[in-house]
């Protein structure tokens, strides 16, 4: 692995711990070069195909969900972490089943959402279920109030 500070092509590893349920591995490493430490991340690549809407299937992407969680919890209590392990459930679950369709992934991460922050779930459901009027965000917002 390169340095990411000096580029030097030999750097060591220092310490390796599996997260994420055993599906990642962390590893310190060192450049003995420079003397900078960093940490890198090995994960299983994508086995999962998404059954998107139209019926076009293209491989699971975490950084793809990731993305539209923080999307949807911009300025509110929801940390990284909070984020991480939404991701990290959705993708235990999608890996169980091979194949899933995307409407399945945004009901698992609305599901998620409505327990952890409400505006951060009406966000997230506005993009996922294509608000088109205020109309709509009223309905949700009745729904969550009962």
């Amino acid at each position: 692995m390169k340095c990411p500070f000096c580029g030097y092509a030999e750097t060591q590893v220092i310490d390796s711990r599996i997260t994420n349920r055993g599906f990642v591995v962390r590893r310190r490493r060192y450049c003995p070069k420079c003397n900078r430490r960093f940490t890198t991340y090995e994960r299983i690549e994508s086995i999962v195909k998404v059954v998107k809407r139209d019926g076009r299937k293209e491989d699971f992407s975490r950084e793809k969900l990731i993305r539209g969680i923080l999307n949807a919890c911009n300025k509110t209590s929801i940390s990284r972490e909070d984020v991480e392990r939404i991701a990290d459930d959705v993708e235990l679950v999608c890996r169980a089943k091979g194949e899933v369709k995307s409407k399945e992934i945004g009901e698992l991460v609305m599901k998620k959402l409505r327990r952890l922050d409400k505006v951060a779930y009406v966000r997230f459901a506005s993009v996922y279920k294509k608000f088109k009027a205020i109309e709509d965000f009223e309905k949700e917002i009745e729904k969550l109030s009962k």
